[in-house]
């Protein structure tokens, strides 16, 4: 198995250390980063801060909640790096310090800003990723327990539907393992899910084995359960499991029960144990340092990272053999699970969670009487173009920089009606052309426009807010407790657009900070309504979407704002690495994983951050592949549960 640092391979490339950590974000020499010390650090940052920063961000109630230490040296820079990426962020945009407080001058602030960001590429360039961090057992969610009984038995039934709903965790996927816990009503109705499971399935997916002349019931029982349990918790059966069902099987007999009905309840048994329901991380021996995961345990996480389910045969073969554990290997098999049709659920899970499209379909709630083509089917449709645009991303290996210009999109018949596009025949979504302005990208899908709008006109606080956090992963500060709210009509009022509204809002001190990063990427959206339709005018008055960042950056509507979005594709790609592995490890992200997406992301700048490149590298991480080494206490519980 590679480990960090050692070798990875991509595209066919063998790339070694040396040539990954060439790749940093800035492309600054190595040996030039190297000389960032304290004293500079001091010299250049530590007054910038100490007396434009901590006025605000310091005490008992930070501004934002955002707290700043006082003294800076490369301790306690590399101690809190992530806060330090996001102090050099808001310095770099000029949105912070806010308009009206003190400044800067050019010289102090261009000083401040690269030696602040040659010393955090320093520190990603020398960190290599050495802790996996936690990782707690789960159970299936939803989804995955639906995806997992269908392809065990090959029916169509979806029990899990019934289920209590699955909270969204660290990182926002419903996948998190915190918030996966087992209500009591849970467990009930894993018992009634179980009876619907081996009601709908053909007996010959579990009563693989039947008595003969030369089997006995014993025997064929055994061999039975041997083969369904080997499957359905995807990895070889423990004695203990397996001794267990047989003893349940053989109690049944006894009662008088038939060989198959016997069967069947230790089937039943198994589908509620937590071989089934959970996913229980294995380690193979290690002396010291993290654990690499086993190969069955590898097989799962790719599968329920790229299907939402359960591993296929050529998956549990390679597992078997233990040819998974080669990079190579690995790397193939991820290639071939991306390329298979099953992997289209992943633009609609990942995306669908990520981008928030999945509220299409469950609470967006456009006024019916405004919008009275606002119909099922077209909330339907808006929630597929998002889902296929995402798996298209991923299938065809694209760059991020598509997230926010392409060339393309889906539509069916009633989308297009919608948007103003070309007709197209039928229901059916289909992949059409689009102008690379009104359409293309993620920035002018219906389903993200309306779900940051309210129920009778459009939010650009709410749309700049989902740019901000969902495209640049640099999520603004929640607002102070006690805001003004505007009318629910955008037409205007009083001889005030809303926009005009919202500036005067904004020039308050305590929203100026805040307003002033999320504002103008709100107002380049104005020319989409609330249910993302084009428009020209708002209530007469032609539509204002022009925009000045604090930075100074100037644009007009949507194509100039797609223009300053992909020159921040660093902070793009960034993001979407991050959002990657917190759905593929199942839980939010931690300091210790930061060199990780560092990593990442360097190795992908030179390809163009591809998305196939970027899972690539998720699946190659240090946390994907291993397992923080347990204590003996915690060592001690995991072997008693596990007999």
């Amino acid at each position: 198995m590679g480990t960090p640092g050692i070798q990875t391979v991509f595209g066919g490339l063998t790339f070694t250390t040396t040539v990954i950590l060439a790749l940093s974000a800035r492309a600054i020499p190595f040996g030039q980063q190297e000389t960032v010390t304290t004293d500079a650090l001091s010299k250049d940052v530590t007054p910038l801060v100490t007396r434009y920063c901590q006025p605000c961000h310091a005490g008992e109630s930070p501004s934002g909640g955002v707290r700043i230490p006082a003294a800076l040296s490369l301790d306690s820079l590399k101690t809190n790096r992530d806060l330090y990426r996001r102090i050099h962020r808001v310095v770099r945009e000029r949105s912070m310090p806010p308009t009206g407080s003190p400044m800067p001058n050019a010289q102090r602030r261009t000083a401040a800003i690269d030696t602040l960001g040659r010393a955090l590429d320093a520190l990603d360039l020398a960190a290599k990723p050495t802790d996996p961090g936690r990782v707690a057992p789960r159970r299936l969610n939803r989804t995955e327990y639906n995806n997992t009984v269908q392809d065990l038995f090959g029916i169509t039934l979806t029990p899990a539907d019934n289920f209590p709903a699955d909270s969204g965790g660290g990182g926002g996927f419903d996948n998190n393992a915190d918030t996966l816990y087992l209500p009591p009503v849970l467990l009930e109705r894993y018992l009634v899910a179980a009876d619907q499971i081996l009601d709908a399935a053909k007996p010959e997916t579990w009563l693989t084995v039947k008595p003969t002349k030369n089997i006995t019931d014993l025997v064929a029982a055994k061999q039975a359960l041997t083969r369904f349990t080997s499957k359905a918790f995807r990895r070889p059966v423990r004695q203990g499991e397996l001794d267990g069902l047989v003893r349940l099987f053989t109690q049944q007999r006894k009662s008088g029960l038939p060989y198959a009905a016997a069967l069947r309840i230790s089937i039943k048994a198994a589908l509620i144990s937590p071989g089934f329901l959970f996913r229980i991380d294995e380690t193979a021996p290690s002396k010291s340092g993290p654990e690499p995961l086993d190969a069955y345990t590898l097989a799962s996480r790719m599968s329920y990272f790229v299907w939402s389910s359960m591993p296929d045969a050529p998956l549990m073969a390679a597992a078997a053999n233990g040819s998974l554990l080669k990079q190579d290997v690995q790397i193939a098999q991820l290639r071939r699970m991306l390329n298979a049709p099953r992997s289209n659920a992943f633009g609609a899970l990942f995306g669908g969670q990520w981008l928030r499209s999945k509220e299409i379909l469950q609470t967006a709630q456009p006024d019916p009487g405004k919008y009275p083509m606002f119909t099922k089917t077209l909330r339907q449709a808006m929630f597929d173009e998002v889902a296929l645009y995402m798996s298209t991303m991923v299938r065809e290996n694209r760059p991020v920089r598509n997230l926010v210009e392409s060339d393309f999109t889906f539509v069916n018949d009633e989308l297009a009606k919608h948007y103003g596009m070309a007709a197209v025949a039928g229901n059916e979504m289909r992949r059409v052309q689009t102008d690379g302005v009104q359409r293309g990208g993620l920035l002018g899908m219906g389903a993200l426009l309306t779900v940051t709008s309210y129920s009778q006109r459009t939010s650009p606080v709410l749309r700049g807010k989902w740019v901000m956090a969902e495209i640049l992963g640099a999520p603004p500060p929640p607002p102070p407790p006690v805001v003004n709210t505007l009318p629910a009509d955008e037409r205007p009022q009083q001889g005030l657009t809303l926009r005009q509204r919202l500036e005067a809002h904004r020039n308050k001190p305590e929203c100026k900070g805040c307003h002033q990063r999320i504002d103008p990427m709100g107002f380049a959206l104005e020319n989409f309504d609330a249910v993302g339709r084009w428009r020209t005018e708002i209530g007469g008055v032609a539509v204002d979407a022009r925009g000045e960042l604090a930075s100074g950056e100037t644009f007009d509507g949507i194509k100039g704002m797609r223009s300053v979005l992909l020159s921040r594709e660093d902070d793009i790609a960034r993001n979407v690495v991050e959002r990657l592995m917190a759905y593929a490890l199942g839980r939010g992200l931690e300091p210790e994983d930061l060199p990780s997406v560092s990593l990442i992301v360097r190795q992908c700048k030179a390809g163009g951050y591809r998305m196939k490149d970027l899972m690539t590298g998720v699946v190659q991480s240090l946390p994907f592949r291993y397992k923080r080494r347990a204590t003996p206490v915690t060592a001690a519980v995991h072997a008693a549960a596990t007999k």
